[in-house]
C-alpha cells in the first residue's frame, strides 16, 4: 500500500528503483509507470532467501523495508516479518554497504501492549517493537519511520470502517463507542514525502521520525464523521454507534471470519485489526515528527470526502447542486 506512493515519490526526481516482488509479478508490473525508462527494475525474492535478497540490494545505495503484515498466516508470523525478517534485511544492507537503511514501524509499538479485545493485547505493536531493536542491532544508523494509522486509495483504515461488515446491520459497535480512543492519522503521500526527504537530509542517519497527521481526533467522531460523509448518518440511513464490550455476537462473527477467510479477511475484519484499532495514539515528546523533515501535512477534513466518494449511500442518484448539506468536520483535540 504504502510503497506505491514512495515509488511514485522517488521516481519523480529520478531514482532508479528496483523493486524486489513475490508471488505474481502482475501485481508489481504497474509499478514500471512510475519512472523513467529503464529506470524501475523488478527482482523476485523470498524474505527467507538470503541470496536474493543480496541480489536485489548489492548495487543501491538506500534500502527501505516495507515488508509487512496486518495478520498472521500459515506462512508468516509477526515475528518472522517484523523481527527475523527485518533484522534479515537490515544485516544484508550492511554487508552488501548500503549507506542508508529505511525502516517503518508503527507508533504505539511496545513490549507490554495494553489488552482490549484479547487477552494478550496486540501482537502486531509488540512485534513491530522488537523489529525496531533488531534493525538497530544490525544497523545501528537506520532511520525508523513509526507512522500511526495511514489513510489513502485502497488504504485499511477508511475502507476498513466503511465496509458493510465492519457493522452489525447499521449500526457500529466501537470499545467504550469510542469515546476513550484517541487517533491521529496520516496520509499516505505525507509519509512517503517524508521518507524521501530523509533519504535526501544527510542528518538523518539513525534518527526516530513519529509520522502522525496534523490534528487528534476521538475515534467516535471520526466514524460518525465517516458515515456523515457517505450519507449514512442517522438522518438517512439509521446509523448509530454502541459498546462493543456488550456484544458477543461480533467477536463470534470476527473469529468465524479468520476461520472461514484466513487469507485475506473479509472487509479486513480479523481480531489483531479489532484489537489495534482501540489502542489510542500516543505522540511522544522530544521525538521528531514528519513536520521536521518538512512537510506540509494533509488535513483530513480536504482528503477524506474524496476518498469516501465510491462509498456514499445511493452514489447511483444525481444530486443537484448543494442538494446535500455538507458534513461538518469532526472536532479535533487542540
Amino acid at each position: 500500500f504504502l510503497g506505491r506512493y514512495v515509488c511514485n515519490k522517488l521516481g519523480k526526481i529520478g531514482s532508479q528503483v528496483i523493486l524486489p516482488y513475490r508471488a505474481d509479478h502482475y501485481e508489481a508490473l504497474r509499478l514500471k509507470l512510475v519512472g523513467d525508462l529503464g529506470q524501475v527494475l523488478f527482482h523476485p525474492y523470498d524474505l527467507r532467501d538470503e541470496e536474493a535478497i543480496y541480489k536485489a540490494v548489492k548495487y543501491s545505495n538506500v534500502v527501505i523495508n516495507l515488508v509487512g503484515r496486518d495478520w498472521e498466516t500459515k506462512n508468516f508470523t509477526f515475528k518472522d516479518v517484523h523481527v527475523d525478517g527485518a533484522r534479515r534485511l537490515a544485516r544484508i544492507a550492511r554487508e552488501a554497504g548500503v549507506e542508508k537503511f529505511v525502516h517503518v514501524s508503527s507508533l504505539n509499538a511496545t513490549p507490554n501492549p495494553q489488552p482490549f479485545f484479547t487477552k494478550e493485547g496486540s501482537k502486531f505493536l509488540q512485534s513491530k517493537y522488537y523489529g525496531e531493536l533488531a534493525v538497530r542491532e544490525e544497523f545501528p544508523d537506520a532511520i525508523v519511520f513509526r507512522p500511526s494509522d495511514i489513510y489513502g486509495q485502497e488504504d485499511r483504515f477508511l475502507r476498513y470502517y466503511a465496509h458493510i461488515w465492519r457493522r452489525q446491520f447499521r449500526a457500529m459497535p466501537l470499545w467504550y463507542k469510542g469515546e476513550r480512543t484517541i487517533k491521529q492519522p496520516v496520509y499516505c503521500s505525507d509519509l512517503a514525502q517524508g521518507i524521501v526527504n530523509a533519504i535526501k537530509d544527510s542528518d538523518s542517519q539513525g534518527q526516530t521520525y513519529q509520522a502522525v497527521g496534523p490534528r487528534r481526533y476521538k475515534l467516535s467522531a471520526l466514524v460518525d464523521w465517516f458515515h456523515q460523509v457517505m450519507r449514512k448518518d442517522e438522518k438517512w440511513w439509521g446509523y448509530y454507534r454502541y459498546d462493543l464490550r456488550y456484544d458477543p455476537t461480533f467477536r463470534v462473527k470476527v473469529l468465524l471470519t479468520e476461520m472461514l477467510t484466513p487469507s485475506f479477511p473479509i472487509g479486513d475484519v480479523h481480531t489483531e485489526r479489532v484489537e489495534r484499532e482501540y489502542v489510542s495514539d500516543e505522540v511522544q515528546k522530544g521525538v521528531p515528527t514528519l513536520e521536521d523533515l518538512g512537510v506540509n501535512l494533509t488535513y483530513m477534513e480536504d482528503q477524506v470526502p474524496w476518498e469516501l466518494r465510491p462509498y456514499r449511500a445511493a452514489l447511483y442518484y444525481d444530486a443537484e447542486l448543494d442538494e446535500f448539506e455538507k458534513p461538518t468536520p469532526p472536532q479535533y483535540i487542540q
